[in-house]
């Protein structure tokens, strides 16, 4: 398994949200260093400080314990969410539509309120017991663009994290040609724990992608059988809209989400969902009813 790299997480702690570096002891809170120039990290990776951030903390004893800190998704307020649907062959097939595999992608948007960060709850409304679990590689952008060539789709690319892209699935079918009811209840999804550095191709061309429920693999398949890589990606939704730094994309789940189970396997209360990506780490998330 590939070594995981710098992790720069988002998070609250004494009130206040705050960033820092997160080591095998605790955070590095950074904030107090940078936070006059970087409001969150949205802001640092508009910038391109986020190995300025990384040099400034390594090496320095942590200040807060993991356990004191709330985790928060990576980036609050993205200009765009985009999220890729049906990205790996088995998931195609899974659909017994009798459809040849797509040459374009499906795609949809999220809100940033549609998600919650590392450790914290799903939260399961009371209009709706079908609560499902999508787990997901997330690219952040860098550097902006429009029409960027494949070639360059890398350079882009400031972050990877990872995404549990949580569905109500009878509401994505409540109309004929959009999913965005099923995809936007509040908290009803994760990103996180926290951003690491893009620097190598190696991170994302062929890593394995895992989901666990309650510790029962569900979902387990590798990027390099994505029907589109992500340098497709970039470049299919840079012909449309210019990507902005601090741009989300979700880039599509293996099949086994809890939909495709006979009866269904939909997630309740208790239940504990891990996301996991080599070299990015384990998303966590726990399951809760929402109280009105």
């Amino acid at each position: 398994m590939n070594p995981i790299p710098p992790r720069i997480a988002a998070f609250r702690a004494n009130g206040a949200d705050r960033y820092g570096l997160v080591t095998d002891n605790g955070i590095v809170d950074l904030t107090p260093q940078f936070g006059d120039r970087f409001k969150g990290l949205k802001e640092v990776i508009e910038a391109g400080a986020l190995e300025a951030l990384i040099a400034a903390g390594e090496g320095r004893a942590s200040t807060l314990a993991e356990a004191d800190v709330e985790y928060l998704i990576p980036i609050a307020t993205p200009e765009k969410l985009i999220c890729i649907g049906v990205n790996f062959p088995d998931r195609n097939a899974e659909y017994k539509d009798g459809q040849a595999q797509p040459s374009k992608p499906s795609m949809f948007i999220r809100f940033p309120r549609s998600f919650t960060g590392h450790e914290q709850n799903l939260v399961r409304p009371p209009e709706s017991e079908q609560l499902d679990y999508e787990g997901e590689v997330a690219i952040v952008i860098g550097k902006g663009g429009r029409r960027i060539a494949k070639e360059d789709a890398y350079d882009h690319i400031a972050a990877l994290t990872l995404c549990n892209e949580g569905t109500i699935r009878d509401f994505v079918r409540h109309a004929k040609f959009n999913v965005t009811q099923g995809k936007n209840w509040d908290s009803s999804g994760a990103i996180g724990p926290w951003l690491v550095p893009f620097r190598d191709a190696s991170q994302l061309d062929d890593i394995a992608l895992t989901t666990r429920v309650n510790g029962e693999i569900r979902q387990q398949d590798r990027t390099s059988n994505m029907m589109f890589d992500f340098r497709f990606i970039v470049n299919y939704v840079s012909t449309f809209c210019t990507l902005m730094p601090g741009d989300v994309i979700v880039c599509g789940t293996p099949t086994g989400a809890g939909a495709r189970f006979d009866p269904p396997r939909w997630l309740v209360p208790g239940d504990v969902i891990e996301v996991e990506a080599e070299g990015i780490g384990i998303l966590r998330n726990g399951v809760e009813d929402e109280t009105c």
